[in-house]
């Protein structure tokens, strides 16, 4: 590139970021000074209180989680330094693999530097010439993509949890093989669950296999925090299974597809992100590894993030605001426009309270909300505290009337 056309380049740049502030749309970095907890030191606000962590258990600085990670970077060193298939393979990935795999009920799993790369290596990996893919159009941003990748496969969408246009799109492409029904478990930006029995039922009489985003899921719904699956009592009953180790389960990093034998054989040999990206840090594995043994020892965190969720829900009633319904530990709360969202975040942080406004083009234009993310190490005082906040700044800028 010549200095001239970089010098047009760098102009445009900056004249988008402009347009970006003043339309009240332009996203600050904010940074922690302390591990991730209930309450964090940010250096732009002082101390304040998190309502916009996936830390759903509160593992991400629970002691013996830290503590498997620092005595696997004892063991193992900082870093893998090479891809899986030729060195970068150690002993945790297995046994790592090998728990998540028992965790879920599958036969094998196998383990990715992210969710992201676990689902843009699945369905170029298992959707070729003559396939198809049938997926919700409100799951994430990652199985899109992914799907996208998938360039020789037929590619449909349906209206979110609508199962009438789900089974008249099964219709349109019986003939393909395989068929993917691909949905989330739970939706990250409205908080509502799949109508997993449903689309299980569904595939079973298409002749498609389904696979199952449980990132926000995972750790959350269940008796035993085995996800959305274990929810509807539907474990042994959904084919794939991607996730991530990055929130519930330690909140570090890494993702995972969960399925059969041939499956994950299949994407050792094939997925584009395990041939040509670095294995997940040993440490990490460690962690997670942690995190999955903590959480079977320790259920009553599924039944806190449950009671605390439902309080937190049901003070943002009392005090006039209207979250939407769900489930999950995601509560969001639909304000219009982005701008306003923002503003709004913004507002709160000074009042003590860290959690992000949403807008366009992470959801539709008029829909942009406040995604509150509620954490099973929360107290009553912090939660009573944040809620004080909502009242105040609902006030403030005209919401609460």
């Amino acid at each position: 590139m010549t200095t001239q056309s970089l010098s047009k380049f760098e102009e445009k740049l900056r004249a988008d970021l402009e347009a970006l502030k003043k339309a009240g749309t332009y996203k600050r970095l904010r940074h922690l000074t302390t591990p991730m907890a209930p309450e964090v030191h940010m250096e732009e606000a002082g101390d304040v209180i998190v309502l916009s962590s996936n830390n759903y258990l509160g593992l991400a600085d629970q002691a013996e989680v830290v503590d498997a990670g620092k005595r696997g970077l004892d063991k193992y060193g900082a870093g893998t330094a090479s891809v899986r298939f030729i060195c970068g393979t150690f002993d945790v990935h297995r046994h790592l693999e090998e728990r998540i795999a028992q965790f879920l009920g599958t036969e094998a799993s196998l383990s990715y530097v992210s969710c992201w790369n676990a689902n843009t290596g699945l369905f170029p990996t298992i959707c070729d010439e003559g396939s198809a893919i049938v997926s919700d159009e409100l799951n994430h941003a990652s199985i899109i993509d992914g799907v996208r990748l998938a360039t020789k496969a037929r590619r449909e969408r349906f209206k979110h949890s609508d199962m009438r246009e789900l089974e008249a799109k099964l219709q349109a492409v019986q003939g393909c093989f395989p068929i993917v029904v691909v949905t989330d478990g739970v939706f990250s930006m409205e908080g509502d669950l799949a109508k997993l029995p449903d689309i299980s039922e569904l595939a079973g009489r298409y002749g498609a296999i389904t696979v199952v985003d449980d990132s926000h899921g995972t750790g959350v719904m269940g008796t035993t925090g085995r996800g959305t699956i274990e929810h509807y009592g539907l474990t042994g009953k959904i084919d794939v299974i991607t996730g991530t180790l990055g929130k519930a389960l330690g909140g570090a990093a890494g993702g995972f597809v969960a399925g059969s034998s041939a499956l994950i054989d299949t994407l050792v040999q094939r997925s584009r992100p395990q041939l040509f990206s670095n294995a997940l840090p040993a440490t990490v594995a460690c962690s997670a590894l942690e995190a999955i043994e903590y959480l079977d020892a320790h259920p009553e965190r599924v039944a806190k993030l449950r009671e605390n969720t439902a309080y937190f829900r049901t003070g943002l009633q009392k005090i006039g605001l209207r979250p939407l319904e769900g489930e999950s530990a995601i509560v969001p709360i639909i304000v219009g426009e982005t701008s306003f969202a923002i503003a709004m975040s913004d507002a709160l942080l000074r009042r003590g309270v860290f959690v992000t406004g949403f807008g366009y083009p992470v959801v539709p234009e008029g829909t942009a909300r406040i995604r509150v993310q509620i954490s099973a190490a929360l107290t009553r005082d912090e939660m009573d505290r944040a809620l004080d906040a909502f009242e105040g700044v609902g006030r403030e800028t005209g919401l609460l009337k």
